[in-house]
């Protein structure tokens, strides 16, 4: 062990430590903030809310991780560097949240309240609240910042909103449940959670161009992070389809337990899933498909990698008040109730991690069987 070959040498010198990422996984039904050590794949903290944390975004200046309690009506501020909670602010039902690409504005969609409104960035001034169709889910801006498109869940439709005249300029109907929806080289994709399709939609006009089958409940799109693929997760079927992000062609689909939601990339490229269903989270990797699970809190959302290199420190938890003795828990504003058989365990019981899910090539996908287990049949009404 005295003398390493030089290469060998050369190799541990130019790695470096390994990186410790903290990941920040939303509990929409435990009211609370998970923090995962990318490393050690353990739960290292746990900050309270107040009710239920859906969606969370970084500002503009890359300094502060920006969360939406919806059900608690306000907006937490984290340093995601440290973990600790900067400032709450009132805010009303922020449900999921983007900024405009040119920064000017910050536009809110209030699943609960059938509203979207438009803030100045800078100053979270409000200068516009639109009264819209039923439950506005999910938001993506055009490139030049001039429209946002909000899909109307419960309205099986697609608006879109002129942000300089701020007012509706059209709608049209996408759907079954629309849910995420991205810009994606000219077009509009939108994931029909109430069927198992995106629809491909013409930004100018609403026009439907294009349906591509993916599975059942097939909930919302991300990029990866140079451009060339787009991961769609189904909740129902429980599984990620993965696109040629300019042709659209399905070129492979990963099956995972647990009813895939949200996805954050680290920077290796590993992608971190929500497992809405199960109360874990899966770490995928991009090249084989290959998954494995965390334990979390209860119907775990949004999520959010920020890198590091060091491990956090073991600081006191920056906590929020605690909800109120005796006042019980409630399920997510945008699921339907939970049967107590089905209920996860405790997020602090020891649960061994799952087996790996070995990708599947794509194929012709077989007619689904009938649903058994309680979310799809919500899914499948």
């Amino acid at each position: 062990m005295r003398h390493l070959p030089a290469a060998l040498s050369l190799a541990l010198l130019l790695a470096g430590p390994a990186r410790a990422n903290l990941i920040y996984v939303l509990n929409s039904a435990d009211a609370s903030i998970s923090l995962i050590d990318s490393t050690t794949r353990e739960e290292v903290r746990r900050i309270p809310v107040l009710r239920e944390v859906h969606h969370l975004l970084l500002t503009p200046d890359r300094s502060e991780l920006m969360v939406g309690d919806s059900g608690g009506n306000e907006l937490i501020f984290i340093d995601p560097a440290t973990a600790e909670v900067k400032r709450r602010e009132r805010f009303s039902n922020p449900y999921h949240m983007e900024y405009s690409p040119d920064g000017r504005y910050l536009v809110v969609t209030s699943l609960r309240r059938d509203q979207v409104d438009i803030y100045d960035a800078p100053t979270r001034t409000l200068l516009t609240r639109l009264r819209v169709g039923d439950k506005p889910s999910h938001l993506a801006y055009s490139p030049d910042s001039r429209m946002v498109y909000v899909t109307l869940q419960g309205a099986r439709k697609l608006l879109a909103i002129d942000l300089a005249e701020r007012k509706p300029v059209w709608s049209a109907e996408v759907g079954s449940q629309p849910a995420g929806v991205i810009w994606n080289r000219g077009r509009l994709i939108v994931g029909i959670m109430g069927s198992d399709h995106i629809s491909v939609v013409n930004p100018a006009d609403g026009k439907l161009e294009r349906t591509i089958y993916l599975g059942r409940g097939t909930h919302t799109i991300f990029p990866s992070p140079d451009g060339q693929t787009l991961y769609a997760t189904s909740r129902v079927d429980s599984r990620i389809s993965v696109l040629d992000a300019a042709t659209l062609e399905v070129k492979a689909r990963w099956d995972i337990p647990g009813g895939p939601d949200c996805i954050a990339f680290d920077p290796d490229g590993k992608l971190w899933v929500t497992l809405r269903w199960v109360a874990r989270i899966a770490v995928v990797d991009p090249a084989t498909g290959v998954a494995e699970t965390i334990p979390v809190g209860r119907s775990p959302h949004g999520i959010f990698v920020q890198p590091r290199r060091e491990p956090l420190p073991p600081l006191p938890n920056a906590a929020l008040p605690p909800r109120p003795a005796g006042q019980p828990a409630v399920e997510p504003e945008d699921l339907a109730p939970v049967p107590a058989a089905a209920q996860a365990a405790p997020a602090g019981a020891p649960t061994p991690v799952q087996p790996a899910v070995v990708v599947r090539p794509a194929e012709p996908v077989p007619a689904p069987a009938e649903p058994g287990r309680w979310w799809q049949r919500w899914m499948a009404r």
